[in-house]
Parts: C-alpha cells; sequence; structure tokens
C-alpha cells in the first residue's frame, strides 16, 4: 500500500518485501519493520542492531537509519512507513525521543501487534484511520517496552547528520553540490569529501540513490506513469532516469515494475 494524502503531502507506505542494503538516510515518518523470514542488520545513528524472525524495529522521526543483509538466504521484512500523526497520543514521544534500543525481540511481542502489522500490509489504500488506529495498537504494546531517551542521544548535529537531513528532504527537486554547500555553510569541498570518505560515493550518486529508492517504492505500489514518477522524485528528464535506472537495476523502469509486480 502506498497512499499520499493530498492536503499534507504525507505518505503512507506498507508492504512485505525482500530486504536489501539500504543507505543512510532520514525522513520524518515513523518506520516499523518487522523481519518475516531470515536476519537483517538495522543501523540507527551510529549503532548496528541484528534483527531476527519476528524482531520488530522502530525507527522515530527524524533519526538517522540505513539497513544491511549480510545472509546469503532470502531475507524479508514488513516495511510500515506513516505519518507521526499517526502515533496519536504517542506523537509527542515520537517526535521529541527516540529508543536507546530500537528492537524489541520476537520473545516479548505479544501475538496481537503481529495482528496488527499484518493488518496494515494487506489494508486498502483508501482506509488510512484504520491503518492509523492499527499503528497506535502496534505502539500501546510496543512502546512501554523500549526505554526513551532525548533524540540528540541517538542522533547527532555533525556534519554527516546534516548531508543526510538535507538529502532526505530535498531530493525531489533540483539542486547542485554548491547550492547544498551553501545552504550548509560549509565549503563544496568539505561537502565533497563528506560523500566520498563517508559514504563512499560522490554527490550525484548519492543523490540518485536516494532518488532512485523512492522512484522504486512509487512503480511497485503505485499505477503512478512512469514520467510522473521521474519527475516527482527529482530527476529532470524521463531520459536521464531510464539511463540511471538502467546503469543501477540493469533493467528499464517499466520492465522493473512488471517483475516485482509478478514476482511479489
Amino acid at each position: 500500500m502506498h497512499l499520499t494524502f493530498k492536503e499534507t503531502k504525507e505518505e503512507v507506505y506498507a508492504a512485505q518485501r525482500v530486504s536489501k542494503h539500504v543507505s543512510p538516510h532520514l525522513h520524518n515518518a515513523l518506520e516499523i519493520v518487522c523481519v518475516t523470514e531470515g536476519t537483517l542488520e538495522m543501523g540507527v545513528g551510529q549503532e548496528l542492531y541484528h534483527m531476527e524472525k519476528g524482531d520488530i524495529g522502530f525507527v522515530f522521526s527524524d533519526i538517522i537509519h540505513h539497513y544491511q543483509v549480510f545472509s546469503e538466504k532470502t531475507s524479508r521484512a514488513d516495511y510500515i512507513l506513516v505519518p507521526s500523526s499517526f502515533a496519536g497520543v504517542f506523537k509527542d514521544k515520537i517526535q521529541g525521543y527516540a529508543p536507546k534500543y530500537p528492537v524489541i525481540r520476537a520473545g516479548q511481542i505479544e501475538p496481537d501487534v503481529y495482528n496488527a502489522i499484518q493488518a496494515i500490509i494487506q489494508m486498502e489504500e483508501n482506509e488510512p484511520m484504520i491503518v492509523q488506529a492499527y499503528v497506535q495498537i502496534v505502539l500501546a504494546r510496543c512502546i512501554g517496552k523500549m526505554e526513551l531517551v532525548e533524540k540528540s542521544c541517538v542522533g547527532s548535529d555533525d556534519l554527516i547528520y546534516r548531508t543526510v537531513s538535507y538529502i532526505s528532504g530535498n531530493f525531489r527537486r533540483q539542486f547542485s553540490l554548491e547550492d547544498m554547500a551553501r545552504d550548509l555553510g560549509v565549503s563544496k569541498y568539505v561537502l565533497s569529501r563528506v560523500f566520498s570518505k563517508t559514504f563512499h560515493r560522490n554527490f550525484n550518486q548519492y543523490l540518485n540513490d536516494a532518488r532512485l529508492s523512492y522512484a522504486c517504492t512509487r512503480l511497485v505500489n503505485t499505477s503512478d506513469t512512469i514520467l510522473n514518477i521521474c519527475l516527482d522524485s527529482g530527476f529532470d528528464s524521463q531520459r536521464t532516469f531510464n539511463r540511471v535506472f538502467k546503469e543501477r537495476y540493469k533493467t528499464a523502469p517499466s520492465e522493473y515494475r512488471k517483475n516485482k509486480r509478478r514476482n511479489g
């Protein structure tokens, strides 16, 4: 399910998918991840947390996180992203705090939490209020099992954090390395070294990673046209989008969509 609210541009995403490497990023949404097969490594801030089947991880608003898969076997997980407003009475905690240890082990989780997650995954796109109710069930059962700390204890105000934050918040519009450096108050050479030494890719590669990740989600989970997805993901033309997409995934966007929908 992928739903966008026209009034606020907030998005709801819920799907079970094969787990893969995801570069460091952040967003305003609450993210809930439940491993259904294999293992997953969830990186939050400077730490990496190992997850096994049945474990559930929580990423609160505006926290840098990433995912890695070390196992050669297939790993799958339920991924849910919802606006922090869906948290109801827990909204202030989601926005102002972060879990000190963001993973709850399977043995600590009640069956109705898994039932709620499955209900969200299977929900129709026209039922956001029901999704909100199930999210609050998950939080009501789980948030008390986590020690919450000030968000500053998990995140960071350094240049790496600000770089990830800037890309995550702006990748859908056009900007250059020079524009970004000016907005962050640093030289473009300093910023360029952050990309090469920390993320092991240059500015354009990292920016395109963010755009492609967003585009892939839209390709699989919406019926939007490829042109609309291309432009909404931040690419200046479909020609550029097709070229960058094929370089990364070795297939055209239309074929990627067909294969993902056919294979699940």
